[in-house]
């Protein structure tokens, strides 16, 4: 009991002689002093958020020298009316004939007139040459312009791989087609042939073939192409 006394004694003299260095040294008002200049959490700064200023500034663009004193270019939208393309014609000497809206179809009479005339011509051509008559479709003179040759002759007669076929004429002229040996037929370069013979619907044609890849084609016809007076 004695030394609890003792030493609560003892400890009041420091708390007093700690106080005294206190007021000495003017540290409660200083730690008041802190207290009161210190800012409040919200307005401290690591939370303050900092807007960014933005500045607008006009730039000129720079233009050349040769155009500096030009005036500037003006662009706006310039509606254009569609301009109608005149579409090639078919055929050379009787348009009328050949337009698709006015096509002219041979009748049976006159393709079997045409048949008749090229089995004639064509039993009095050299034998040592295989030939056959194709007569002539739609398909073959316009449009599409494919025209397909007989199987039975192609695969007798003509190469087994694609190559070119030379075309020649009654007047010994020359015209180059692709020969489609998978199908038959003679692709590019027939178109040629057909529009520069002004072949229509009907027509019969005679293919002589004189060398491996050559024809010479005898054209016998179904429809006269009319003269100039008839087609006004």
């Amino acid at each position: 009991m004695v030394a609890a006394i003792a030493y609560e004694e003892s400890r009041r003299k420091r708390v007093e002689e700690n106080k005294k260095r206190m007021e000495a040294l003017n540290l409660p008002l200083l730690s008041q002093a802190l207290q009161k200049s210190s800012p409040s959490p919200k307005s401290s700064p690591l939370k303050q958020v900092k807007h960014r200023a933005i500045q607008k500034e006009v730039v000129v663009v720079r233009r050349s020298s040769r155009v500096a004193n030009l005036p500037s270019p003006v662009y706006k939208e310039i509606v254009i009316d569609r301009v109608t393309m005149p579409r090639r014609s078919l055929c050379r000497s009787y348009d009328k004939y050949r337009d698709y809206a006015n096509r002219v179809y041979a009748s049976d009479e006159a393709r079997e007139e045409a048949l008749e005339k090229a089995e004639k011509l064509m039993s009095g051509l050299e034998s040592e040459y295989p030939a056959f008559i194709k007569s002539m479709l739609q398909s073959h003179v316009s449009g599409g312009f494919w025209l397909g040759l007989p199987v039975h002759f192609c695969k007798s007669n003509l190469p087994k791989k694609d190559e070119v076929v030379t075309l020649i004429d009654e007047d010994g002229t020359e015209y180059s087609t692709i020969y489609l040996a998978g199908k038959t037929g003679l692709s590019g370069g027939w178109r040629g042939f057909a529009i520069a013979h002004d072949l229509a619907d009907g027509d019969a044609l005679i293919f002589q073939l004189i060398k491996r890849t050559t024809f010479k084609v005898y054209i016998v016809r179904a429809i006269c192409p009319p003269d100039d007076k008839q087609l006004e």
